[in-house]
């Protein structure tokens, strides 16, 4: 180990340098000693090796920082019993196909250059490889009071399952599939020559390597049969719109032999009649009488644990707003709770009794600016815009 070199000044950075400038600095010189560049030199594959050995390191936050904090020796002692595998294949398959495709041809299929230095491109398939299920996204709406106590649902939806009459492999029982005579069973075309030769994937096979003479009736050669599923699923308390729930080994599922996908479900909550949820405080917007805004006195509200009583001080104002401490939304995975905002919206009294309008005249008699200190301060304010236009239209 004392005779690596180091990293950053393997890729010409410093430890300063973003994760752009350290993965352009990998670009630069991956690009000037990949193998297909150089053929036959030894040390141009010796230096590609090392430099894709240092990106491995300084791409990764927490190698880095072991990196960073004890060298080498650092890096062999913290990632597992044996240690960090330095003999390992550092190439770096994924970026690199991003990083070279436009200066080799090869593009996102796993084609050109790559299908010889790294055993063919990552969507290659043999024809008898197992082929693992796609991912599924299925949205969900539910209410608030699911998000809030958490819930069980259960959901139905089609999936694509493995055809019981072929076991996935998409023939009729009793045949086989054919080799595919445009590509030789390679599932590519190779054209070109030299250092420019391009590999694409067989546009008959579309990259099998064989072809199906006689497609399962069932499934009519695909593999998958779409079949309804029923699952439970369970709503963690606290989950808000845009949660997404993984179900391990419950998308569509893998042909020859291969692992399901997973199932994605992204909720989304509606809107509810009482409360408006901000992050995990809820808002509730209550209706009093103007009365006890002006008198004071009490009133019960909806909180999450049940019913509650609200003081409501004598002179409350529109909009005023009351902080219930913990009465909001639990945190997503139970670390800590969130608040309940109540904020009293007055009334207009509707279809008065003939009393009550004599009441309210008499109010209206006795009366003075006094007992209004907003409408004071709208007066004030209105008579100073009067004041300030007057005095601009005399200017002119």
């Amino acid at each position: 180990m004392a005779t690596k070199k180091d990293y950053y000044e393997l890729l010409g950075v410093t430890k300063a340098s973003t994760a752009d400038e350290i993965k352009k600095a990998y670009r630069k010189l991956a690009m000037k000693y990949h193998p297909d560049k150089n053929q036959g030199d030894a040390v141009a594959e010796e230096k590609f090796k090392e430099v894709s050995e240092a990106y491995e390191v300084l791409s990764d936050p927490n190698k880095k920082a072991q990196y960073d904090r004890y060298g080498h020796d650092g890096l062999k002692s913290s990632f597992g019993p044996g240690g960090f595998d330095f003999n390992r294949d550092f190439t770096h398959a994924s970026d690199l196909q991003d990083i070279l495709s436009g200066l080799f041809g090869g593009g996102g299929g796993g084609s050109g250059v790559f299908d010889d230095f790294f055993g063919g491109g990552g969507s290659r398939r043999s024809s008898n490889g197992a082929q693992r299920g796609n991912d599924l996204r299925f949205d969900l709406e539910i209410d608030l009071e699911e998000a809030v106590f958490g819930s069980k649902r259960e959901i139905t939806l089609p999936i694509g399952d493995q055809c019981e009459t072929c076991t996935g492999s998409g023939v009729t029982p009793g045949s086989k599939k054919e080799t595919c005579k445009h590509c030789g069973g390679s599932g590519q075309i190779t054209s070109g020559g030299g250092f420019f030769q391009m590999r694409q994937t067989c546009p008959v096979c579309r990259g099998e390597g064989s072809i199906i003479a006689n497609p399962c009736s069932d499934c009519h050669g695909t593999g998958r049969i779409k079949k309804k599923k029923h699952l439970t699923l369970s709503i963690p308390k606290g989950v808000e719109s845009g949660s997404r729930l993984r179900l391990s080994g419950k998308g569509e599922s893998g042909i020859r032999g291969g692992t399901a996908g997973d199932l994605y479900v992204v909720l989304h909550i509606k809107e509810h009649s009482l409360f408006h949820r901000e992050g995990n405080d809820l808002l509730c917007d209550i209706s009093v009488s103007f009365a006890l805004c002006a008198l004071g006195g009490s009133i019960e509200i909806p909180t999450i644990d049940g019913k509650a009583n609200l003081k409501i001080p004598a002179g409350s104002r529109t909009g005023k707003t009351f902080r219930l401490r913990g009465k909001g939304v639990s945190r997503l995975g139970g670390h800590g709770q969130g608040d309940l905002h109540i904020r009293i919206i007055p009334e207009v009294p509707a279809k008065l009794t003939s009393k009550q309008k004599k009441m309210l005249k008499e109010l209206m008699e006795t009366e003075t600016n006094s007992n209004y200190p907003e409408k004071r301060e709208f007066e004030k304010n209105k008579a100073a815009f009067y004041s300030k236009k007057a005095a601009i239209l005399k200017e002119k």
